[in-house]
């Protein structure tokens, strides 16, 4: 019994441990992000907390505009106190830094190619009630529109029974962004980015994965072109606008012209959703 105490007694020592570890992680890469934002004057503008369960294993499926999207939906999502684990591209990791704040955080390296060992490590965090942030486009659409999406969402929801928070996020493609040439990063101040996060939606063991994602790419459209068209993100009368789609009126690439541009997974659900979607079937 003795025995048995003390491994115990270890065991909380070591889950305390981790837990303060990933606190400092937590608390250095937050004052960095708020030092930075407030730097350049960004505001965030988070909408729909009360949809991000307290408790409980949860996915935040994500949009992806912007190359520092996780930064905006991590400080977004900070109000609902739940701390994200993303799954990130794993090239992040190849700077020792990154990689340890990045492992500090717990975030998940992805090969895109080969995600096998990245959804186990996020189905075993899922199992342990974590909170993951995962962007199912694997990249940025050239013509800011939702892209072909992976089935990983839909394959950890039926695995662990979590809930799945759509998320919309628009605003950030005005600060570091693709383009062709990739623009380089816009120090002006007082950009707002705005963060929703939609109605939670569960998948079953039933549920057929291709067809629950296409479901998601519809959900996540019509979220961001609902952002996309609120007044104080529409470009203004005569401005060239390659960071607004070119079907609202925009100069981004169209769907036809980003399908050149853009890379996905052979393994990805292709639009149903968005305009132009027979581009895909071409």
């Amino acid at each position: 019994m003795a025995l048995c105490g003390s491994s115990l007694d270890q065991a909380r020592s070591s889950t305390a441990l981790l837990l303060s570890q990933m606190s400092r992680h937590y608390l250095a890469a937050n004052a960095v992000f708020r030092m930075a934002m407030r730097a350049l004057d960004i505001e965030v503008r988070p909408e729909g907390l009360e949809n991000i369960p307290t408790s409980g294993p949860v996915i935040l499926a994500s949009t992806h505009v912007s190359y520092p999207d996780f930064v905006f939906v991590q400080h977004a999502a900070s109000g609902s106190d739940r701390k994200l684990r993303f799954m990130s591209r794993y090239d992040v990791w190849n700077n020792s830094l990154a990689a340890s704040f990045m492992d500090g955080m717990r975030h998940i390296p992805v090969d895109r190619d080969a995600p096998a060992a990245a959804l186990l490590r996020a189905r075993q965090m899922l199992d342990e009630g974590e909170a993951l942030a995962i962007f199912p486009e694997a990249g940025i659409s050239y013509s800011f529109t939702v892209r072909p999406l992976m089935r990983g969402v839909a394959a950890l929801a039926r695995a662990t029974g979590a809930t799945v928070v759509p998320t919309a996020i628009w605003g950030s493609q005005r600060i570091y962004t693709v383009g062709n040439p990739e623009p380089p990063f816009d120090y002006r101040r007082g950009r707002k980015v705005d963060v929703v996060f939609g109605t939670p939606i569960q998948a079953t063991p039933d549920s057929d994965p291709t067809e629950w994602t296409r479901q998601l790419g519809h959900t996540l459209t019509d979220m961001l072109e609902e952002l996309q068209q609120r007044p104080q993100h529409r470009p203004r009368p005569g401005e060239l606008a390659t960071w607004y789609p070119a079907h609202l009126g925009g100069h981004a690439p169209t769907r036809e012209q980003a399908f050149d541009l853009d890379v996905w997974p052979t393994s990805a659900v292709m639009p149903t959703w968005g305009p132009d979607p027979e581009v895909y079937r071409s």
